[in-house]
């Protein structure tokens, strides 16, 4: 059964009459058209009021959508040939980080994303998303590949935030993620980051260095989730809902701030109602923006992101 938010369940509703009253109308060979015509009607609007006036707390439950896509939905309705490379030569071949080598639209590019599972079992594998050090050193190697043979580097983040266990501190968890950084911040090919769900913590910024951020309509970029932030600030997760107002960490938010460059739109309900449709409006903005950076020398690439980071959390006036 589709995961229900609580303020979904009137279009649920709805939805389930308009079923009911389909099929009585088939069984007797009534018409009921009118009647079905006005509440599919009252459907679309009670849509697009209920998706369009969504609060921040109510953006962070789509954007952990069970059904929500992740990298591997995306990948094959972006890029031709996707080649996927594996390992890190150190250690291990972290499955919460995917990446490889692609062609979008007609260009070779560099892939690297966080990657959940769709259920218990592949979320165990995938660590529910959250990388070890090798999963951020097999993305750092990919991406010295792309500086190496001067292809853009794509990045896609969803992640609650780096594992944070034992293992993934003895194996040096804040070096690994230190070194992506500082390697994004140097390399002189065009780099967009887009945020596909939770952008968490620096586990999401080891990949989130760009030129361009973008965000999906439904995703939130945050320095901690909104139950860490709660359970810090006034002992009590149960005020999630609370500190997700108070970061300001949604799409929206985060362009109007100037840390996101653009928003890419989801059909009502999210991206999990219409992958192909998400997939190709996600398409048509990073063609855009790979233009505008493959048209950049390689020294001003490198300049004008550290010139975007400098700017991130300057006060004016």
């Amino acid at each position: 059964m589709a995961q229900l938010f609580e303020f979904e369940k009137p279009i649920v509703e709805l939805e389930n009459k308009i079923f009911e009253l389909r099929k009585f109308a088939a069984e007797k060979e009534i018409d009921l058209s009118q009647e079905i015509s006005k509440l599919e009607q009252r459907l679309v609007e009670l849509k697009k009021s209920t998706y369009g006036n969504l609060d921040s707390w109510k953006r962070v439950q789509i954007a952990r959508h069970s059904e929500r896509p992740n990298f591997y939905d995306y990948a094959p309705l972006l890029f031709e040939d996707f080649i996927e490379l594996k390992g890190d030569r150190l250690f291990a071949d972290d499955r919460a980080i995917a990446g490889g080598i692609a062609l979008f639209r007609g260009t070779p590019v560099t892939v690297v994303a966080h990657v959940k599972g769709k259920d218990t079992k592949e979320n165990i594998q995938r660590n529910f998303g959250m990388p070890h050090p090798e999963g951020y050193r097999k993305a750092l190697r990919l991406m010295d590949q792309a500086e190496k043979f001067q292809r853009p580097i794509l990045t896609f983040i969803d992640t609650p935030g780096a594992a944070c266990d034992l293992a993934a501190e003895e194996r040096g968890q804040g070096e690994a993620i230190a070194r992506c950084l500082q390697a994004m911040a140097g390399y002189t090919v065009p780099i967009i980051s887009t945020v596909i769900g939770e952008g968490g913590s620096g586990g999401a910024l080891a990949l989130g260095v760009g030129n361009i951020i973008l965000m999906l309509e439904n995703t939130f970029y945050s320095v901690i989730a909104p139950e860490s932030c709660a359970s810090i600030l006034w002992k009590d997760p149960a005020r999630a809902k609370e500190a997700a107002s108070a970061l300001r960490f949604t799409a929206q938010d985060l362009l109007q701030l100037g840390v996101a460059d653009d928003l890419v739109k989801e059909p009502l309900g999210g991206a999990h109602k219409n992958i192909a449709q998400t997939a190709e409006e996600l398409s048509q903005v990073i063609a855009k923006y790979l233009v505008r950076l493959k048209g950049e020398l390689p020294e001003a690439l490198k300049n004008k992101r550290y010139e975007k980071l400098k700017k991130i959390g300057a006060f004016s006036g």
